[in-house]
């Protein structure tokens, strides 16, 4: 279990990346894989899901997680659709109190949001692709649509590191076509090769916002296997699927 030092210090949140340790599931899910969409046994992965509502002193029934497409869909989560366990979405955002919003990654950045003025807390799956195509920049305008006045607070959580994420030209001209200074997140690596920072690239997406105050959690879930699922570790183990760790934020009275 890892944490933000800042949102450690409010009263009025819970919140907590998860390691992919202290669950039940065996095998190449071993053990806390939180993943719905991966191909562990169900049981396993609601018991899983279980844990982990227990851990954030909440109902599993108040827990909310996403079927992310890599996109840039946000969804805000109220009312109207607060019985909708299972999210069609990218990022959600909430001022509903005692529920957990969540996001699942394994390599990915999971963000988490808190508007210290408003009550407003927001959880990201910022893959390549939707940091690329503005999930970042859609969710922070769903907290100005509801006030323009916010106290912005964000936990960058863990992902992969820079020297583990290879790829290829086509990737490096995909990001230099849409800008030029995005040449900074990449360093050449091997012939038509280069190392992609995607940590540094989210990281970028708020420059542009009045971020109260960013805090990185900096671990690398490629290179620390007894802590984190690494899709990219386990395609280069020939493995035919991976789990997924969870990160959680909710808002308590």
């Amino acid at each position: 279990m890892f944490f933000s030092k800042k949102f450690k210090s409010f009263d009025n949140i819970n919140h907590c990346f998860f390691s992919k340790n202290g669950g039940v599931s065996q095998g190449i899910y071993n053990s806390l894989n939180c993943g719905l969409g991966s191909n562990d046994k169900k049981v396993n992965i609601l018991k899983n899901l279980d844990i982990v509502s227990q851990k954030m002193g909440l109902d599993n029934k108040n827990l909310f997680t996403m079927n992310q497409t890599h996109g840039n869909k946000v969804v805000v989560v109220d009312n109207s659709n607060k019985h909708i366990k299972k999210i069609n979405s990218d990022a959600l955002v909430t001022r509903q109190k005692n529920i957990a919003i969540s996001v699942l990654t394994a390599d990915c950045v999971p963000v988490l949001i808190y508007d210290e003025i408003n009550q407003i807390i927001g959880s990201i799956h910022a893959g390549w692709r939707g940091a690329f195509n503005g999930i970042i920049e859609n969710t922070l305008n769903e907290f100005f649509k509801i006030n323009r006045n916010v106290k912005i607070n964000v936990a960058i959580g863990p992902c992969i590191a820079v020297n583990n994420y290879e790829v290829g030209q086509e990737f490096f001209s995909k990001f230099i076509h849409k800008s030029k200074s995005n040449e900074k997140f990449f360093l050449p690596f091997k012939k038509n090769k280069f190392l992609f920072d995607l940590r540094e690239y989210v990281n970028s997406k708020f420059d542009k916002f009045e971020i109260n105050h960013l805090e990185n959690i900096n671990f690398d879930t490629f290179s620390e296997n007894k802590n984190f699922f690494s899709f990219r570790r386990s395609k280069q183990a020939k493995e035919k699927d991976y789990g997924r760790c969870i990160s959680i934020i909710s808002l308590i009275e």
